[in-house]
């Protein structure tokens, strides 16, 4: 499977994907990943930046509202159509456009960082998003990603919890199968049952990777690693959002900050 094909996936998808979370369903992001994301991320004040695969926006708004001037590609049209819905609504200044992360359609060394939120391991030819982000970066620039943790989002996985619906531990399996494109099928788990009956479920190709086949993908792209995060929900996150606490268990997302020299 190649990223046109994989396309066609994610424009498929994109349409019950945003209303789900834009209702507040994507539970994980919100009070979260994207959290932490955005702890780790340096100042971008005035800063020119790119949001590889940025799906309806909402991670690109949120950095836009940093102060960065941002640019934002993915490559599924029904995902840019929402987004420049929104910019319209409440401009922030950003300019979206459907584009391959693969195929990046700018000039090298355009911008002085990018990001992508949860977009990498969605796409088959990762090495060649690597070495576009790496050109279109200026020298110094950086490229903060964050992607599902290779070692708990394995072809095998089945969390388990005890009587009180609580996991105490997640069982993994075939880390070293790399699976290239098998399509799974789901919608967020804290949707509703009658909004979930109502809509048809995701349908999302996987492309699992090691660490060190990740690790190793990035330094032949040419970046030097500055700073690699876990996060942990707080018992306070937990509190506020139960459906949380399996990420105290395991570490759930993998964040990367790489820089070219």
């Amino acid at each position: 499977m190649n990223h046109q094909e994989v396309a066609q996936y994610w424009n498929g998808n994109a349409e019950a994907w945003t209303q789900l979370a834009r209702a507040g369903y994507d539970v994980y992001r919100d009070h979260f990943n994207t959290p932490a994301f955005f702890q780790m991320l340096p100042d971008v004040i005035g800063l020119s930046g790119l949001d590889i695969g940025c799906g309806e926006g909402h991670n690109t708004r949120l950095l836009a509202q940093r102060g960065a001037k941002v640019t934002a590609v993915d490559v599924a049209e029904v995902f840019i159509t929402h987004a420049k819905a929104s910019e319209a609504e409440k401009p922030l200044g950003i300019t979206y456009q459907i584009a391959s992360a693969v195929e990046l359609p700018f000039a090298d060394g355009t911008f002085d960082f990018a990001t992508g939120f949860m977009s990498f391991m969605d796409i088959p030819e990762i090495d060649l998003v690597l070495a576009g982000a790496f050109r279109v970066l200026k020298p110094g620039g950086f490229l903060q990603f964050s992607i599902c943790h290779p070692c708990f989002d394995t072809p095998h996985r089945r969390n388990l919890r005890d009587a009180n619906h609580v996991t105490y531990a997640i069982e993994v399996g075939d880390y070293f199968r790399n699976m290239d494109g098998e399509v799974t099928e789901w919608l967020f788990g804290a949707a509703p049952a009658e909004l979930k009956a109502s809509l048809p479920k995701f349908k999302t190709p996987r492309f699992t990777r090691t660490i060190s086949q990740w690790l190793n993908l990035i330094v032949a792209a040419g970046f030097t690693i500055e700073r690699v995060e876990e996060p942990r929900a707080s018992d306070e996150a937990v509190r506020a959002c139960p459906d949380l606490q399996d990420t105290q268990v395991v570490a759930y997302f993998l964040h990367f900050r790489v820089r070219k020299s």
